[in-house]
């Protein structure tokens, strides 16, 4: 099958990009990498008016770290973050998630912001964002705005951005020293998609946490942020704490069926997700429940 027609134009800076989003909204769609939308496009999934080419705005690539915060801009390829010896300093977990997505092929050309925007709910670079506390800076003709993760995942390919903005950065919070993160997928090989995920970031104390953000992904139609870290935070993590946690996480959950698992099994992995993540980084194989109660 193929793309249905549609007019294509490149504009040279993302004001003149922001302008023609503003002039046709809906029925215009942005291409960067292009390793989400084109396969739509050609399966009709997707049949817009306009193809807006962002790809040759380079005022949108790029990696900076200033006052604290780590700076991606939205057309910064998935490659150049696994590559960048910066983020694996300050935002060690998406070196170690990038790994994990798709192919290199697909890595070679795909973006940041193309990934976020697509809003894929078994991706992994959202829920790596919901666990970081990362902001998406989007921006229309007249402004920018702040929106945080855990706020601008709305659905199944669905996202907080309106037709005439455009995804232009990412930030998040510098890595602190006591500062540690989780990443595992259980996909059936390499580059699938995940059957369920889970990407965290924790603040360590002593042999507790201070802090903990669960980001589980394909577990639902969005990244979920867990409430049940709560049960896990303040003084010593013990094993009837990690039992109530799984159950609290359980009573979240709310999975699909589908042709790679049931819900049950998504539920029975996650609650295996979590257990592993606080044994690993709180350094406690005792910890690690392979049965929850």
């Amino acid at each position: 099958m193929k793309a249905s027609a549609f007019s294509y134009i490149k504009p040279s800076t993302v004001l003149d990009a922001l302008v023609l989003l503003a002039e046709h909204g809906e029925a215009a769609k942005l291409l960067s990498g292009g390793q989400s939308l084109l396969p739509a496009l050609n399966l009709r999934l997707s049949a817009p008016e306009w193809l807006i080419d962002i790809g040759g705005l380079d005022e949108l690539r790029g990696i900076t770290i200033a006052d604290g915060v780590v700076r991606i801009g939205a057309l910064t390829r998935h490659v150049d973050i696994l590559r960048s010896p910066e983020i694996a300093v300050h935002a060690p977990l998406l070196t170690e998630a990038m790994a994990h997505v798709a192919h290199p092929a697909i890595r070679n050309k795909g973006t940041i912001g193309g990934n976020l925007a697509h809003a894929d709910p078994a991706s992994e670079m959202p829920a790596c964002m919901v666990a970081l506390d990362a902001v998406i800076v989007a921006q229309d003709a007249q402004r920018q705005r702040r929106i945080p993760a855990a706020e601008f995942f709305t659905g199944i390919y669905e996202t907080a951005l309106a037709a005439d903005e455009m995804l232009v950065a990412v930030e998040l919070p510098v890595a602190q020293s006591n500062n540690a993160h989780f990443f595992h997928e259980y996909c059936r090989r390499k580059g699938d998609y995940a059957i369920v995920g889970l990407a965290a970031s924790a603040v360590l104390e002593g042999d507790g946490f201070a802090d903990l953000r669960l980001g589980f992904f394909a577990v639902g139609d969005r990244p979920l942020l867990a409430s049940c870290a709560r049960e896990l935070v303040g003084g010593p993590v013990t094993s009837s704490m990690l039992v109530a946690a799984q159950a609290a996480l359980d009573a979240e959950l709310e999975p699909e069926e589908d042709q790679q698992a049931s819900a049950a099994m998504r539920r029975h992995m996650a609650r295996q997700l979590l257990s592993l993540c606080v044994a690993t980084l709180l350094r406690r194989p005792d910890l690690e429940i392979r049965r929850s109660a």
